[in-house]
């Protein structure tokens, strides 16, 4: 951060070539494009490809708005399919149901941490000619098909919120792809459009990467598996510490490909559990209680109560448990104690 402050260069620049330039070898991917934020991520990516009014883009209705918003920023419609209800991801039988001759993209999140089905994912894609791109935000270093997620699809898109595996001093996002024609067309995009100065030949905005979130990420990014390594042996104590129980489910283990994000579990006590945690100072999260298809922006797309049957019981159950790799296995205990007892 010394070094931005002193040689000023505060947006792009050398700091943010250099991230890229390393966040794309940790990727496997050739080019890395830094950006504002997650969500600004998702929206490149789809203005780069040519999405827009007419469109349709099938994604999941069970995560955070972002997904969503940024298909319906540019002008394309949101396709809901439900999702797998041992994984949270999208299932990609009822992906197959839901395509139609407008159908351009589709958009799996890899939630929690956790690959979605890239194998299935991939062939629908292939099959229909369809564009895929890959909300990766809450998922860097995940791996499926023996490759990180981010590097499957026509683009990937990352957050770098700071509560992410990989988290920033503020918003800051890549998009990423293997492509070089849909690399150049993003660059582009983050700054206005611009090719060259001052001249905008497509419409874009201002999705730049800041150059001191840059420099902070190039330090941290070096620590990232071992604190994906140790999100996912916090996990495996909450497996040895939890047994099997009618009324709690545990996430689906994948190995070295959870990265847990979040360690998601699942009862139809979940307020009172919560409560429960809330007295004896241990923090969860419902994540999502509001499903995406039932939300006031998404009112004019038709959808009500009972069309996605998985993903609306998945709001009323979910709930996450710390997982965050500073944790010590005393907090870990002390967490399965509650539910335990609970």
């Amino acid at each position: 951060m010394d070094r931005v402050i002193g040689s000023q260069p505060f947006v792009l620049g050398d700091e943010v070539q250099a991230f890229e330039r390393e966040i794309a070898a940790y990727l496997g991917v050739k080019h890395a494009i830094g950006v504002s934020s997650g969500t600004d991520a998702l929206t490149v990516a789809l203005l780069a490809l040519g999405i827009g009014p007419g469109d349709e883009v099938i994604t999941t209705p069970f995560t955070f708005f972002a997904t969503t918003g940024a298909i319906l920023r540019v002008g394309a419609t949101p396709v809901f399919a439900d999702i797998d209800p041992a994984t949270y991801n999208l299932d990609p039988r009822r992906v197959a149901a839901a395509l139609s001759p407008r159908t351009r993209a589709i958009l799996p999140v890899h939630l929690f941490g956790l690959a979605a089905d890239m194998s299935a994912l991939s062939a629908l894609a292939r099959e229909h000619d369809l564009f895929l791109i890959e909300d990766a935000a809450q998922a860097i270093g995940a791996e499926a098909l023996g490759q990180r997620v981010g590097s499957l699809g026509t683009f990937g898109c990352f957050s770098f919120f700071p509560t992410k595996n990989l988290g920033a001093f503020g918003d800051a996002g890549l998009v990423c792809t293997n492509d070089a024609r849909l690399a150049e067309v993003a660059r582009g995009l983050r700054g206005h459009g611009f090719s060259p100065k001052h001249f905008s030949r497509q419409l874009g905005g201002n999705f730049r990467l800041d150059a001191l979130q840059a420099a902070v990420l190039r330090v941290k990014l070096p620590h990232l598996d071992d604190w994906n390594r140790a999100r996912r042996s916090n996990a495996a104590l909450y497996r040895e510490a939890l047994p099997a129980h009618s009324r709690l489910s545990l996430p689906q283990e994948h190995g070295a490909a959870h990265v847990y994000h979040q360690f998601v579990v699942a009862t139809a006590d979940r307020a009172r559990l919560e409560q429960h945690l809330m007295a004896r100072g241990i923090a969860s999260e419902r994540y999502y209680p509001h499903p995406i298809h039932l939300q006031e922006t998404c009112r004019h797309l038709g959808y009500g109560v009972g069309d996605f049957p998985v993903t609306e019981a998945a709001a009323e159950q979910a709930l996450a448990l710390p997982v965050f790799p500073d944790l010590e296995p005393w907090m870990l205990d002390r967490v399965a104690q509650a539910i335990r007892e609970f």
